[in-house]
């Protein structure tokens, strides 16, 4: 019979499916499970406080979970073609004393990397960056390469990371969520949950995505801002942007800042996923921004946390997998990965539930949250999970974890948005689509 719980101590809320779905060294189900479950609690309290009524039962299958962790994977296009998910030369290499993982799907990340490796600009040879990468000591590299301005993490074990003074800072980091000043702002009744919720998206692949897609599809009314001309993963934008209108402005113009502070005073919600100081540095940090709306929930996530020497530092998934030790095997082993993104995934589901509360916390005490995440925290929270101990049995996506869908490019198969509240069908109301397609307003 299937494993059935309640993990996170509500009775209504059941947890049904096998325990192990995804195989791996770590509890990746249980953390799918568990950050969908507390994500999908989230909006059912928060449509509770918004009608009045009791709280709906809620329940989440752990392979549906799972299925929608790996969904970039599962997305099917029905007649059309994605383009390579990755780089051609992204990936792991082994260095003159170690490994290093090297992320080259943004151009302006590839351009830091290749003149890190001295190599030509045009370079598409993983077999040159290979041959560069073996001369040069791991450590070496990766500071060569953030110094660039580029993305790149040495594959530590558990315990080198925990020596370094960025593994130090990290273990702490949790999610993290503060009550702001007192305002007079609330959400009216509705029968959606996020109905009239107004989003400002401010992210990139795969977390905060992840976070705004799933509050669009409980009816929020998300706004993708994204600078002119901006180059998303182009694989990736049929899973990052159902459900959202998509703009384009350039913050560093006068004009387009004063577009992007009007939508700021409609707001409710302004997600982030830049670097800290990146906003800052055009003045619009989290205190100019509840500045001109005083009841504006603001969240944060990044890749290694907001204390410590690479709290500015720039991340991924894969990344900080090969930081924190996640995808150490062992000393004479290339990486192990994860078996998906789950540290994205994973982040994105706790980031709209930390949202959700937020939203409720309005409704009934009119107080705003800022709220902060990183991947490092999810990161932790995976580590802090005891080693599973139940074999996986064979896994076949079953049918109904998927859905028919149209897009911008053509009618697709995708997974369904995991976990169901009773009585509430999630969906979105704008089909993925490509950046910048959309005027700066909200519907």
């Amino acid at each position: 019979m299937p494993a059935r719980d309640s993990t996170i101590g509500d009775p209504r809320v059941e947890i049904i499916g096998p325990a192990v779905v995804l195989v791996s060294r770590y509890d990746v189900t249980t953390l799918a499970a568990e950050s969908v479950a507390q994500a999908t609690l989230a909006v059912a309290d928060l449509l509770a406080a918004r009608t009045g009524e009791p709280r709906r039962a809620v329940r989440v299958d752990r392979i549906a979970a799972c299925a929608a962790f790996a969904g970039e994977r599962l997305f099917a296009p029905d007649g059309w073609q994605l383009p390579p998910a990755w780089d051609p030369i992204a990936g792991d290499y082994r260095t003159g004393d170690g490994w290093i993982r090297l992320h080259t799907n943004y151009a302006h990340h590839r351009v830091a990397v290749l003149r890190a490796l001295d190599l030509p600009a045009d370079c598409d040879s993983r077999d040159d960056v290979g041959a560069a990468a073996i001369l040069r000591g791991a450590d070496e590299l990766e500071a060569a390469v953030v110094a660039q301005g580029g993305p790149a993490a040495v594959l530590h074990g558990p315990e080198s990371w925990s020596e370094l003074p960025a593994g130090r800072a990290a273990r702490e980091q949790r999610l993290w969520e503060a009550p702001g000043p007192s305002s007079t702002v609330t959400l009216a009744p509705a029968e959606r949950p996020l109905q009239d919720v107004r989003v400002l998206d401010l992210t990139r692949v795969i977390a905060g995505p992840v976070a705004t897609r799933f509050l669009a599809a409980y009816g929020a009314d998300v706004l993708r801002i994204d600078p002119p001309g901006f180059a998303e993963v182009p694989a990736l934008l049929p899973e990052v942007t159902p459900g959202k209108h998509c703009t384009a402005l350039d913050l560093r113009l006068e004009a387009d800042r004063a577009k992007f502070l009007d939508l700021v005073r409609q707001a409710h919600v302004v997600v982030g996923g830049y670097r800290d100081g990146a906003l800052q540095g055009l003045g619009l940090g989290p205190a100019r921004l509840r500045a001109e709306n005083p009841g504006l929930v603001i969240a944060r996530m990044n890749a290694y946390g907001w204390d410590g020497p690479w709290s500015g530092r720039r991340g991924f998934d894969s990344l900080v997998q090969m930081s924190t030790g996640i995808a150490f095997l062992d000393a004479d082993s290339p990486p192990s990965p994860l078996p998906v993104q789950a540290l994205d995934h994973a982040t994105g589901y706790l980031l709209a539930a930390a949202v959700c509360r937020a939203l409720t916390g309005l409704v009934l005490t009119g107080v705003p949250t800022d709220i902060r995440t990183s991947l490092v925290a999810t990161a932790n929270q995976l580590l802090d999970l005891p080693t599973p101990t139940a074999r996986a049995g064979d896994l076949s996506w079953p049918a109904e974890v998927f859905e028919a869908v149209d897009t911008e490019w053509g009618p697709a198969q995708q997974v369904r948005v995991p976990g169901r509240i009773e009585g509430i069908e999630p969906s979105y109301a704008v089909p993925a689509g490509s950046l910048g397609r959309h005027e700066p307003s909200f519907s």
